[in-house]
C-alpha cells in the first residue's frame, strides 16, 4: 500500500467532511443532492469524530484519499449495531483515489478496530441496494447480508442493506 490508515486530525475535519461529501453526491447516493438532511450531518467530522471514531487513509504527500467512521454499538453514531457489536459508516473514497485499494483497506481497519472491542462479536453495516462497488469489498472480506437488519431512515425510500461479519 502507498498509504496509511489513522485517525483523524483536527485540522482535517473540514477536507474529510468536503470528500466524504462529494463522493456521495458525486455518485448520486443522496437522494435529495444538495438539499439532503444528511448532508450536514456527512459534513460535521468534528462532532463523528468527538462521538465515534474517524479513520482516514492518507499518502505520503498528505493526501486524504478516504475516510470511514467507527463505532460501537449502542454509541451514537450506531444505527443497527447492538451491544456486542460495532459499526461502519460513511466509508467514502475520492475519485481520484479509486481502484487503489484504500476502501478496502478502510473496511479492515474496523475490522482490526472491531476486534480489540471487548465482547465484541460481530461488525456491521448499512449500505444502499446500488453501491455495488462497496458490497463487493464486503463480500470480499467476509461479510453476508443480514436482511432482517434492513431498514429506511426516511420513510418511503428503499431500505438500506444491512451487512454482517462474525468476528
Amino acid at each position: 500500500m502507498d498509504f496509511v490508515i489513522r485517525d483523524v486530525r483536527p485540522e482535517e475535519h473540514e477536507e474529510v467532511g468536503e470528500l466524504t461529501a462529494r463522493a456521495y453526491l458525486d455518485d448520486g447516493h443522496l437522494t435529495f443532492g444538495e438539499d439532503d438532511d444528511y448532508l450536514p450531518v456527512m459534513k460535521d467530522v468534528a462532532r463523528r469524530a468527538v462521538e465515534a471514531e474517524v479513520l482516514v487513509a492518507v499518502d505520503a504527500g498528505g493526501t486524504l484519499l478516504g475516510a470511514v467512521t467507527f463505532t460501537a454499538g449502542g454509541g451514537t453514531w450506531a444505527d443497527i449495531a447492538r451491544p456486542g457489536e460495532a459499526e461502519f459508516r460513511l466509508l467514502a473514497v475520492a475519485r481520484a483515489a479509486r481502484g487503489r485499494g484504500v476502501g478496502e483497506a478502510l473496511v479492515r481497519a474496523c475490522v482490526d478496530r472491531a476486534h480489540t472491542l471487548d465482547g465484541c462479536a460481530r461488525l456491521v453495516l448499512s449500505t444502499q441496494d446500488r453501491m455495488t462497488t462497496a458490497h463487493r469489498i464486503y463480500r470480499r472480506i467476509g461479510f453476508t447480508r443480514l436482511p432482517e437488519r434492513d431498514w429506511s431512515p426516511v420513510p418511503g425510500l428503499s431500505p438500506l442493506w444491512a451487512f454482517t461479519l462474525e468476528l
